[in-house]
């Protein structure tokens, strides 16, 4: 699994900034307008959420996001293992209630 094979799956959607593109990072903000295909795309990709939004994290969560600023009870997790590979992918809803950061990792074992 490639990162940039995931993140091909939302070009059509509204990005208001893309802050960060690697092979094995990716950070971007997006519209909350269009959250509900967000959560479908990752949600057919990865799977439900691991940690949805409203849930307090647990220590297995709080393990997969340090490197990636953590994640809090109002985030959504989602998670996924493809071989030796985990992706993860999180939405951390800004105070304006317009935004939304994503966070998207490969974790290689």
């Amino acid at each position: 699994m490639k990162l940039e094979d995931i993140m091909g799956r939302f070009g059509h959607l509204g990005i208001r900034e893309e802050r960060c593109r690697t092979d094995d990072y990716g950070e971007l903000v997006f519209y909350n307008r269009e959250i509900h295909e967000w959560n479908k795309i990752f949600a057919d990709t990865l799977g439900p959420p691991t940690k949805p939004a409203g849930v307090e994290p647990t220590e297995e969560h709080l393990s997969l996001a340090r490197d990636h600023g953590g994640v809090w009870a109002e985030q959504t997790l989602f998670k996924k293992e493809f071989g030796d590979v985990t992706v993860i992918a999180m939405f951390w809803p800004w105070q304006d209630d317009r935004h939304t950061t994503l966070k998207i990792a490969l974790l290689k074992e």
